[in-house]
């Protein structure tokens, strides 16, 4: 239970979970204490549930059951999918707001490269390691134009994976498929290897890895587009800026994109917001996707496969809207509104009447 569930509560839906299996027994230390909130609110017992099974079928069962209106969920591309489809299959269809699928690209422009290289390199890596890469929001492309500066950063961001220690990732299927990822790409004979973090005994461990492709072969292979959920990343050289905003073109949907830039890179940035726009869901400039802040602004969502819904945020204030369904009253005497709508805002909510806001 996080995000999803806070969010679904405060729009008063009952929430049923279904826990993961990597994490039994957190699931159980959070669902009793959320059981004893909903004890000491004297809410109903069912307004929080908890059930717990291994593979696909209990999820499944949940989106297909009538009394489920809708549904949150975060993991992977086809997990996420095969669930949009089960919820669209039912005679009354249901939304499904899912996190899957992001590599977060980085646009290191030149006059920033120039400027501070080293100090981006630095933070690049600092921020692909973080947690062993197992965020959302993990810099997974890196995307600069070809030349010097550009190597510079290379190098530097390639001594600072070496240096980096190996760190155990959650489960071992998350384990498994960063090798699968790490492994496509050093066998992709358009992609080159610049460096692996350090190797440590031990099971389920991740060794960053980072790699370089040129523009051109980005373009011409939608397989190096694909997530690697781990401390992996992928720099794509561009031979001008005319290539840097077609690769930027043909990226899929995102949960953030992020401008390193100087003063003089604001020509290019501008350039390039209207695609970034289309593309992600939050635009960075000069900072990092990795930390996802709670708060009025926030955006936690984008277009597919970053989500299943561009429209939706799962993090901020907003994200209680996924669970919120719009009705109209028309002509209600007063003693029939809800206590919300009556005159004199007995609740002293934040309403707008006739276009004007008052409290």
């Amino acid at each position: 239970a996080g995000g999803d569930t806070a969010s679904a509560l405060a729009a008063g839906c009952p929430v049923v979970v279904k826990g993961h299996s990597a994490h039994p027994g957190t699931s159980e230390l959070v669902g009793r204490a959320i059981q004893r909130a909903v004890a000491k609110c004297e809410l109903p017992e069912g307004v929080f549930s908890l059930l717990f099974g291994s593979g696909n079928e209990i999820g499944q069962a949940l989106v297909a059951d009538p009394r489920i209106q809708a549904v949150g969920f975060t993991g992977s591309r086809r997990g996420g999918t095969a669930l949009m489809q089960t919820a669209q299959s039912r005679p009354q269809p249901i939304p499904v707001y899912a996190e899957m699928s992001s590599i977060n690209p980085v646009f290191l422009l030149p006059e920033a490269l120039k400027a501070h290289g080293q100090a981006l390199a630095e933070g690049f890596v600092a921020s692909l390691t973080m947690g062993a890469g197992q965020f959302c929001t993990n810099p997974g492309l890196l995307i600069g134009l070809a030349g010097p500066e550009l190597e510079a950063f290379v190098d530097a961001a390639g001594e600072a994976v070496k240096d980096s220690s190996a760190q155990t990732m959650l489960t071992p299927g998350i384990h498994a498929a960063y090798q699968d990822g790490v492994g496509m790409l050093s066998a992709h004979d358009k992609v080159r290897q610049i460096a692996r973090g350090l190797s440590v005994d031990g099971p389920h461990k991740c060794r960053a890895a980072l790699f370089v492709t040129r523009g051109a072969d980005f373009l011409a292979d939608e397989a190096l587009q694909a997530e690697v959920f781990g401390a992996s990343a992928l720099v794509v050289e561009c031979a001008d800026s005319e290539e840097l905003r077609r690769v930027a073109d043909q990226l899929e949907g995102q949960l953030t994109a992020t401008l390193q830039m100087d003063d003089g890179d604001q020509a290019l940035a501008r350039q390039l917001l209207p695609t970034l726009e289309r593309k992600a869901g939050r635009i960075l400039a000069n900072g990092w996707p990795t930390g996802v802040e709670v708060c009025h602004a926030m955006v936690h969502g984008g277009p597919y496969p970053a989500t299943s819904d561009s429209r939706t945020t799962s993090v901020g204030s907003a994200a209680i809207q996924r669970f919120l369904r719009p009705v109209c009253y028309q002509n209600l005497p007063e003693r029939l509104l809800p206590e919300a709508l009556k005159d004199g805002n007995p609740l002293t909510v934040s309403r707008l009447v006739d276009g004007k806001r008052e409290k």
